[in-house]
């Protein structure tokens, strides 16, 4: 999908949230990137071949645990 130079990630490497937005819907709470990854407000991501990607936000710092 990417026509530009440099190419963006593939939508199956690593780093497929780095690619260009094309579209962005923040009222329906998603993104599509240049690579065609859909990516969700939750940080969810629907990939082109169906595949779907679980939310992966990070902790919040009132959510980490340190040990004593």
């Amino acid at each position: 999908m990417c026509q530009h130079q440099p190419p963006c990630p593939t939508a199956d490497s690593a780093d497929r949230e780095a690619a260009l937005l094309i579209a962005s819907h923040p009222e329906q709470g998603w993104s599509l990137l240049c690579n065609g990854v859909l990516l969700f407000e939750d940080t969810g991501e629907l990939l082109p071949d169906g595949q779907i990607i679980a939310p992966h936000r990070p902790l919040g710092t009132d959510k980490i645990m340190t040990a004593a």
